[in-house]
């Protein structure tokens, strides 16, 4: 059964703008390759963070999952997984990890230190680049192509916990490392206090020059993929320019949220263009 591609689409579109884009950089069949490995990574996130009974919802997510790697799809998404599965070999044990990012948010989060924090980006972003990786294909000598990708999606996910401290916080979600905070004179209460002061700003900006190190890390893997090496660019274009408009604010996440506009996206195709022909 061939999946709905158009309802797939539509769902990317609707909930990452970013994504989407992206994806329409990729050729041919990746594309769809693409949106199938995003609409199953979308559903999981939303079992937890859109539902009712998130823990029976992510099982039942989880159940989905290997319902499509043993080609027995019964939802939309499935199909799309297992129409991928049949091209690509994209490592189920991406998404066993992804499954412990999300059941991590289950209860209270709270990393200790920066490498549980990067160790959560690993696991709801950081395993998307594994899952892309085989849809892009590898060149022989591509032997750092999966640690670069691993790199770009925590680059983003790290991203994505600087942009919605605020809105996290509401949640009972802090994703700042505690030992960070420690540092920089900073506790929980100063973050309901939602006002932006020296110390918080020195803390954004050391927690930003990692992202921006992953980044610059990750993009220098691009030159190992065959193809879609311009989507992967804009990508993380675009979640770094949401880094360059937060330092921008003054580091203002408690209370509001940055974004990029249609036209600061379209923007950044000339540069992720160069990027790809830099890359070959």
């Amino acid at each position: 059964m061939e999946p709905d591609w158009k309802a797939v689409a539509a769902t990317i579109r609707h909930h990452s703008a970013t994504f989407y884009y992206g994806s329409l950089l990729f050729r041919g069949e990746a594309r769809k390759g693409i949106w199938a490995v995003y609409a199953a990574c979308r559903t999981g996130d939303d079992a937890v963070d859109a539902s009712s009974d998130p823990e029976g919802e992510l099982e039942r997510w989880w159940e989905g999952i290997e319902r499509a790697y043993q080609a027995r799809p019964q939802q939309p998404w499935e199909y799309g997984l297992a129409w991928a599965l049949e091209r690509w070999e994209i490592p189920q044990e991406a998404f066993a990890d992804m499954r412990q990012g999300f059941a991590s948010d289950l209860e209270p989060v709270r990393p200790h230190n920066l490498d549980e924090l990067l160790l959560y980006c690993y696991r709801v972003a950081g395993t998307v680049g594994r899952m892309i990786t085989p849809i892009a294909g590898v060149r022989l000598e591509g032997g750092g192509v999966e640690e670069a990708a691993i790199k770009l999606g925590q680059a983003m996910q790290l991203t994505n916990c600087l942009r919605d401290v605020g809105e996290d916080l509401a949640m009972g979600r802090v994703y700042l490392p505690a030992e960070l905070m420690h540092r920089y004179g900073l506790g929980i209460e100063d973050l309901h206090q939602r006002t932006i002061q020296p110390p918080y700003m020195g803390l954004m900006r050391e927690l930003a020059s990692v992202a921006r190190r992953l980044y610059r890390e990750g993009l220098g893997g691009l030159r190992y993929l065959q193809q879609g090496r311009a989507a992967i660019a804009l990508a993380a274009l675009q979640y770094e320019g949401i880094l360059d408009k937060l330092e921008r604010s003054g580091w203002n996440n408690l209370s509001s949220r940055a974004s990029l506009k249609t036209y600061e996206r379209l923007l950044l195709l000339p540069r992720a263009i160069w990027i790809r022909a830099n890359s070959a």
